[in-house]
């Protein structure tokens, strides 16, 4: 990229034509690049605006070939092949230090009216007994600020010195009287000086830009100084769905402008010679939280600042569907040596969050301490800060061949399972579990049905039943994978049929009937000599398989590596991330091990599809499992989204109840997103990923939104499920339930 430096006053660049280009809007110089052009005098030039103040020159470039998304060349973690903790500063809690010298700390939120001492101090309670290390309470008006001094002195009376964390919307004046009672105060950048979002395009004047800061300043310091003589910490946490309209206006809902709200906050106590904060960049879309966190994180490389990170997935609901978007999004930035606290936000009660919230920070402290990785390699084609995916060559169907086999993957995410000889014996049962459709005992796909099977036995030649049942599989455009060495001997027709890279090397598959599909199961680490063999073969899909046995090779990182040597050699081969997980694992481990695993390559666009086996767990939950991964990653929607806030003070119903029941009503609309929200505290633009909002608006009464657009208010609580599908019916995204099988 050609480079220069132009002066910094430069006023050619006006707001829209570096909208999404500069790191931040403070440029102290700009650098000429080939990504914009606009008029200088009677030149045209390309230029960006780089926030680094001082002389030194930041070098940037695109995000991804043709972005005009510029990001630092500086890196966003401490190794691209293997996990390192990043270094930072040790922020201090009351008594909990957070920092990369210190565990990943846990914590999670109350959900009682912070009013209610006494119900407050009982719950502090149970979430400390349960290891929590911080507890965050809401605090939004005098009347709660007030019951925290009670809830404090209550909790030291009864021996509980857990640090305290008051959570500040819109309440600058609130934040300024808890701050003599709280070890800590979260502060939302998009709503703490900025008015609510109303979602209007601004136009600002220079100097009018200048003021919006200046008032920032003024609003902001007093608690900063606050903060300082009571050695209070402080979070600056922003909220994908609650950015200002000034920073929407210049740099649109992006992660960029998330990084931009939180930094003007953070300048401002630097400014201040206050450094005891950390920074958050939450979203409850997994795939705009990396990419915020990393953003973040690379702009503070450039800036040499080193600052601790609290890492979340705000909204991501309940159950499994909560536990894998926050394995997703959380479990990618540990494995890349990211984040220093974690709250895995569950529509549960709080202390449900702690065990889920221990296993994934123990995932990240193992990672790090054993620098699980491979061998260093150089790294050109991943996008670390814009989403683009790498898709691998679907199936095409060759002349001759006698059956389909371009449904063997899917275009948007494939879903394998492996399946036992004992499954054959009842083939209706099977093609259930499969999620096929049945008509008269006949199985066919759907939107949500297991696109290719993998077998390690196949049935013996005489056992027509089973092999049947297969060629009807077969028939429906769905892969039977089997080992090289079962079809060698137990031939099945139009099976495909798995190899790894020595039986590659020696030749062993061609033994084969001519025009066989292959499948190559390989781990990844491979040397590259050893890799060079897949430029001969043409394979249908390859298995990235890494034994769960591992303990030094990283399945992240091997994968990186793998799917960097197919990009850089041109194979467009579909890569399919294989777990084999042991006998006897967690729920919550497989789970987040899979979020983790892969969930981390997904959300970089590396991958077509996972295969997930775990040899004591039931075959409903690992599809299930699996699916939930594709719909996370953004992948393949099969199913209604949720985006179900965790509760806390504010809350106005019963969100587990009334989830429950919205979700029994329309769980049925794929490509449908709906927020269930407590409150509308943060506004509307918490709802940026759904397509519907069920919101309380007031004590018994339900708000109605499409988008970010409230249809309805004042609803009663008896009638607003009913209202909600009437609204999604009105709209025309509903359809009916399909009949209940018998």
């Amino acid at each position: 990229m050609a480079s220069g430096a132009v002066p910094a006053s430069f006023t050619g660049l006006r707001r829209r034509d570096y909208y999404g280009l500069g790191l931040t809007r403070s440029a102290g110089f700009v650098k000429i690049s080939d990504v914009q052009r606009v008029k200088f005098g009677r030149r045209s030039v390309s230029v960006i605006k780089n926030s680094n103040p001082g002389p030194e020159m930041a070098e940037l470039e695109p995000a991804s070939e043709g972005s005009t998304l510029l990001v630092p060349r500086q890196k966003y973690c401490e190794s691209p092949h293997k996990t390192v903790r990043r270094k930072t500063r040790t922020v201090m809690v009351g008594n909990v230090a957070i920092g990369s010298e210190h565990p990943i700390r846990i914590q999670t939120m109350t959900t009682t009216d912070t009013k209610d001492v006494a119900a407050t101090v009982e719950q502090v309670i149970k979430i400390a007994d349960k290891g929590a290390d911080i507890v965050r309470i809401t605090v939004q008006g005098k009347k709660e600020a007030d019951a925290c001094y009670d809830i404090k002195n209550s909790l030291v009376q009864k021996n509980y010195n857990i640090p305290l964390v008051a959570d500040i919307h819109f309440a600058p004046s609130v934040a300024m009287r808890v701050a003599e009672c709280f070890e800590k105060i979260r502060v939302n950048p998009g709503n703490f000086a900025d008015r609510r979002a109303q979602f209007e395009t601004l136009e600002y004047t220079e100097d009018d830009y200048q003021k919006e800061l200046e008032h920032i300043e003024q609003v902001f310091s007093p608690l900063v100084e606050k903060c300082k003589k009571y050695g209070r910490a402080m979070r600056i946490g922003t909220n994908h769905g609650s950015l200002s309209d000034r920073i929407m206006s210049y740099y649109g809902d992006s992660p960029r402008g998330m990084v931009e709200s939180a930094f003007e906050f953070a300048r401002i106590c630097r400014k201040l010679d206050y450094h005891n904060f950390v920074f958050s960049m939450k979203a409850s879309n997994p795939v705009v939280m990396v990419q915020a966190y990393r953003l973040l994180v690379a702009e503070m490389y450039v800036q040499g600042w080193d600052y601790p990170l609290h890492l979340g997935v705000t909204e991501a609901g309940e159950g499994e569907d909560g536990r894998m978007k926050s394995a997703i999004g959380i479990g990618t930035l540990l494995q890349d040596g990211l984040g220093d606290t974690i709250r895995v936000s569950l529509t549960e009660p709080p202390e449900e969050e702690i065990d889920p919230c221990r296993r994934l920070a123990n995932l990240g402290q193992r990672a790090a301490e054993i620098q699980q990785g491979v061998a260093p390699f150089e790294e050109k084609h991943r996008n670390y800060f814009d989403f683009q995916r790498r898709s691998g060559q679907l199936p095409l169907q060759k002349e001759g061949e006698e059956v389909d086999y371009r449904g063997v993957l899917h275009r948007d995410g494939s879903v394998l399972m492996s399946v036992s000889l004992d499954q054959l014996k009842k083939p209706e049962l099977l093609y259930k579990s499969l999620a096929a459709k049945l008509v008269v005992g006949m199985p066919f796909k759907d939107l949500a049905t297991v696109d290719s099977i993998l077998l390690r036995e196949l049935p013996p030649l005489d056992d027509s039943d089973a092999r049947l049942a297969l060629k009807r599989l077969i028939d429906v455009s769905m892969g039977v994978i089997a080992p090289l060495s079962e079809q060698l001997t137990k031939p099945l027709p139009h099976a495909i049929v798995l190899a790894n890279l020595k039986e590659i090397s020696t030749g062993a598959h061609k033994l084969l009937p001519e025009g066989t599909r292959l499948v190559v199961s390989l781990r990844g680490d491979e040397t590259y000599e050893q890799l060079e063999i897949l430029k001969s073969i043409d394979a249908m899909m390859i298995l990235h398989d890494l034994p769960f046995t591992e303990q030094k090779i990283s399945r992240v990182h091997a994968a990186r590596r793998l799917l960097e040597f197919l990009t850089e050699n041109v194979l467009n081969f579909p890569v399919i991330h294989h777990i084999q997980f042991p006998s006897g694992i967690h729920k919550d481990d497989l789970v987040i091990g899979a979020g983790s695993n892969a969930g981390a390559l997904l959300v970089d666009g590396l991958g077509d599809g996972v295969l997930l086996e775990a040899p004591d767990q039931d075959f409903d939950f690992i599809r299930n499992t699996s699916f939930n991964l594709l719909q996370g990653c953004r992948m393949r929607n099969t199913k209604t989204e949720y985006v179900s806030c965790p509760s806390c003070g504010r809350t106005l119903f019963d969100l587990q109840e009334i989830s429950a029941e919205i979700r029994e009503k329309t769980s049925h609309l794929p490509g449908v997103s709906i927020a269930i929200m407590g409150c509308i505290v943060n506004g509307p633009g918490e709802m940026a990923d759904a397509d519907f909002g069920y919101v309380g608006g007031s004590p018994g009464k339900i708000d109605l939104y499409v988008g970010k657009t409230v249809l309805k208010r004042g609803i009663e609580m008896e009638h607003a499920t009913d209202a909600l599908i009437q609204l999604i019916k009105d709209n025309g995204r509903w359809v009916d339930p399909p009949p209940a099988e018998e």
